[in-house]
């Protein structure tokens, strides 16, 4: 079952989001590094909008996107009218297909909020590559060993 993220669910994003950013590796314990905890701090702003994949009733993965600005981009940056979209599946799950409609219901919603395309930020080892790529996101620059992909919705 997927339903929407609200402000409650910040400290989930943020579970999710070390998820995401240290996907190949053990989480060290602590903080998230702060450039990265930007893609949650303060979460509930203008253009933010998540959903959250529930089994039995428990939170097992979540899709987000946040807009940033110029002067804070995000790692997958385009400009200020697009949203940047980051997404995690609790690694006990992972395979099971909650990637895939965890990614479908966050696009939806991107549509539905009247973006006209979204962006995130991967790099080219990471298994959900081939997940964006099913889903119309195209590499549109590279930063850092990092690839900025680009879907338009």
């Amino acid at each position: 079952m997927i339903r929407p993220g609200g402000r409650h669910d910040q400290r989930f994003l943020r579970d999710m989001l070390r998820h995401a950013y240290y996907w190949r590796e053990r989480m060290p314990r602590g903080e998230i590094d702060a450039p990265v905890y930007r893609y949650v701090m303060n979460w509930g702003r203008r253009g933010d909008a998540a959903v959250i994949a529930l089994d039995d009733g428990n939170p097992v993965g979540a899709a987000w996107y946040r807009l940033f600005k110029q002067e804070e981009p995000g790692y997958g940056f385009v400009d200020e009218q697009t949203p940047e979209l980051s997404i995690a599946v609790v690694p006990s799950r992972r395979g099971k297909g909650y990637g895939e409609e965890l990614l479908q219901a966050l696009l939806q919603e991107a549509k539905a909020n009247g973006f006209t395309q979204i962006s995130l930020s991967v790099e080219p080892a990471n298994p959900a590559l081939r997940l964006y790529e099913r889903f119309g996101f195209e590499k549109v620059g590279e930063s850092g060993g990092s690839w900025t992909m680009l879907a338009r919705l």
